[in-house]
């Protein structure tokens, strides 16, 4: 029977290198590479992208954190100490997506460029960079549903090495970060599709559907999930709060768009997206 995969890949001097930490580096690149590409072919310099990574990635971790702490807030008031030890655990991807979104807008305010195509551009990539991701959640056997069984996760046909990770002490867990990772990549595939076809978008259409898609699919894995973080003592789960509140952002920037159809105009029709002035 296959083993449970160790999640310390390596160590170099002694020092332990997680999975998690390779997973989540590789989800980065991927990223980095596929906005790069798409920003070169709407006209933008070779070394926009890259700049504005290096400003989005720190904070975007930074952000990811505070939000984790923030509503730990009590265990982390009697262990201070612990605030900034993220080699621990406890990051959340949305804290590290209002974060890196906040320096985004900065970003593109201060290069007077439109926010909203290169929204679009970081759309697909994003929900890449997710599906990447969350396998490092796979790894530290975390982000799991709740209790199965080996005959359930058999009947979906998966393959044996996902079955034996999902057996936590004994226990067999709903692979929950593999529900996630394959709604992000159907989201991704959609949007490439529509990117590269000949149907017509409009500048924002890619980052609304991205809202949607991941909102609407995030709401009901976290609803799986047993490690949620919860909105102080409300008993409200904080990620399905914040699912629902982007999804219906997703849904009315889609709607204010089609109704303000000559202030965002079809990418076909833009020249030179780079120096376009979008609201």
């Amino acid at each position: 029977m296959l083993g449970v995969i160790n999640p310390i890949a390596f160590r170099i001097f002694g020092w332990p290198v997680h999975w998690y930490g390779i997973i989540i580096a590789i989800a980065i690149l991927v990223a980095v590479q596929m906005c790069d590409v798409e920003a070169k072919n709407k006209g933008y310099r070779d070394d926009f992208i890259v700049n504005l990574v290096y400003w989005v990635i720190p904070f975007g971790f930074i952000g990811a954190r505070f939000y984790y702490v923030l509503f730990e807030l009590p265990y982390y008031l009697q262990h201070p100490t612990e605030i900034i030890a993220i080699w621990q655990g406890g990051i959340a991807i949305y804290g590290g997506l209002i974060a890196g979104a906040l320096v985004f807008g900065l970003y593109c305010r201060h290069h007077n460029a439109s926010m909203l195509v290169l929204l679009d551009i970081a759309a697909p990539a994003v929900l890449l960079a997710q599906a990447i991701g969350r396998w490092g959640n796979f790894i530290n056997q975390e982000a799991h549903g709740g209790e199965t069984t080996r005959a359930f996760l058999e009947s979906l046909h998966l393959p044996q090495f996902i079955i034996q990770q999902m057996n936590i002490d004994g226990v067999y867990y709903h692979p929950t970060f593999l529900y996630e990772s394959l709604w992000s990549l159907l989201g991704v595939i959609l949007l490439l599709i529509a990117r590269y076809s000949s149907m017509k978008l409009r500048v924002g259409d890619q980052i609304s559907f991205y809202l949607i898609w991941y909102g609407f699919g995030r709401f009901f894995v976290e609803g799986l999930r047993t490690d949620s973080l919860y909105f102080f003592s409300t008993g409200l789960r904080v990620s399905q709060i914040v699912s629902l509140v982007i999804l219906f952002v997703g849904i009315i920037s889609f709607i204010y768009r089609y109704k303000k159809k000559n202030t965002y105009i079809y990418y076909q029709t833009v020249d030179n997206p780079y120096n376009i002035a979008i609201l």
